[in-house]
């Protein structure tokens, strides 16, 4: 059974940083693919940042570039999302995900239908 578990938001103010981070056990880590997601109220969710399995290859929806970063830690069976200059506009609910199967070493999906597990999320609220 695939588990994620998702933490690090909170309320921070504009400008600020959070990283989140998400662990996952119940399968070899390292042979997928990692997402971050995130849905703001009325808002379908939308992909955020993804890392390839290879940790090669990075996927960023166009508002985040040059803010976010994401990585992941094998050894660690975590990814994480580094957030910097925050804005108001980030502010949602974000989810770590993982495709169901595995791709080729350098796909990075963005498609929420590609991805089959989901944490729980965690809240980031962005003051201004």
């Amino acid at each position: 059974q695939v588990q994620l578990v998702d933490s690090g938001g909170g309320l921070v103010q504009a400008g600020d940083s959070l990283r989140l981070s998400c662990v996952a056990s119940g399968r070899t880590f390292s042979m997928y693919a990692m997402g971050w997601f995130r849905q703001a109220p009325g808002k379908e969710r939308e992909s955020v940042a993804v890392i390839s399995r290879s940790g090669a290859s990075f996927y960023y929806t166009d508002s985040v570039k040059g803010r976010f970063t994401i990585s992941r830690d094998n050894a660690k069976s975590t990814v994480y999302l580094q957030m910097k200059n925050l804005k108001p506009e980030d502010a949602a609910v974000y989810y770590c995900a993982t495709p169901l199967s595995r791709s080729s070493a350098d796909y990075t999906p963005h498609q929420a239908y590609e991805y089959a597990y989901w944490g729980q999320g965690t809240q980031v609220t962005v003051s201004s």
